[in-house]
């Protein structure tokens, strides 16, 4: 059997499986989604978002890349943000990255990888102003540092956005979350959050919203 073909027979186990724990299971969710939680991952294969926080299908609206960046050029996730604020009306937005993340790492090198280059560009951005913190690292240690700072950077872009101010101002929510997910032990480990209370650099805070 192709391995392809394989996922295909594990769906089919799988539905059958889920309609005979739950048989309004999929007539449910096919209705609405309503979910809480916007995640903002790692494309990488090893950090499914359901799975890692034991939330079922419709709980959590998910929009994964590489190295879990919030771009404002990126109009993908900007179009994701936008319908998971104003539409589904999260109350809590996840950037989750994880330990010994191969796009950070990348960011690291000077090492040329073609089209990647322009996405781990900002990532370089970030290393760049965190360098001496870094610098003073152990070795072992510099890599999750940055990918720890990462996180707070995405973070931090988000609430750049007007669509997360706006929503501040009118309704105080989403809860902006930095978590950092661990490979070798399966443990998230919160590293940042940003509230409607907290406050930008002036010059990141539109008026008139």
């Amino acid at each position: 059997m192709h391995t392809y073909k394989k996922l295909l027979e594990n769906n089919k186990l799988w539905a059958k499986k889920s309609v005979e724990n739950d048989p309004q299971f999929f007539s449910r969710l096919s209705e609405v989604q309503n979910p809480e939680y916007l995640w903002i991952g790692c494309s990488d294969s090893r950090v499914p978002p359901n799975e890692i926080t034991g939330t079922k299908p419709g709980e959590v609206f998910i929009h994964r890349n590489i190295a879990n960046m919030v771009v404002h050029t990126d109009l993908n996730l900007l179009a994701v943000l936008e319908y998971a604020v104003n539409h589904l009306k999260v109350k809590h937005i996840i950037v989750c990255g994880h330990y010994g993340c191969g796009g950070v790492k990348a960011a690291m090198t000077n090492n040329n990888f073609g089209i990647i280059n322009k996405w781990i560009r900002n990532i370089k951005d970030v290393f760049r102003i965190h360098r001496s913190e870094i610098n003073n690292l152990k070795e072992e240690d510099k890599l999750n540092r940055l990918i720890e700072l990462n996180v707070i950077e995405q973070v931090t872009n988000l609430a750049k956005t007007s669509i997360i101010q706006k929503c501040w101002k009118e309704e105080q929510r989403p809860y902006l979350h930095g978590w950092v997910y661990g490979l070798k032990d399966g443990i998230i480990n919160p590293v940042f959050e940003m509230g409607y209370e907290d406050h930008l650099d002036p010059i990141y805070e539109f008026d008139d919203l």
